[in-house]
């Protein structure tokens, strides 16, 4: 799990991307700012990922999953 909760953009990208490279199936990440929510989908999908969100209290869950 990745908690990025707290940090600004684009950190919560970064930190994703370095988790990336252990090429895992899914990838749980928790961000408090909808313009990360933004820039992680669109990152996830490029690499062939397929991103879930939910929203708890005051922030994001993203499931960030191989398509």
């Amino acid at each position: 799990m990745i908690d990025a909760r707290g940090v600004s953009c684009p950190e919560p990208l970064l930190m994703l991307k370095k988790a990336m490279a252990g090429k895992e199936a899914e990838y749980i990440e928790l961000v408090d700012s909808r313009v990360a929510v933004e820039n992680i989908t669109r990152f996830a999908g490029h690499q062939g990922y397929a991103v879930s969100c939910t929203e708890i209290d005051d922030y994001y869950q993203l499931t960030i999953s191989k398509k």
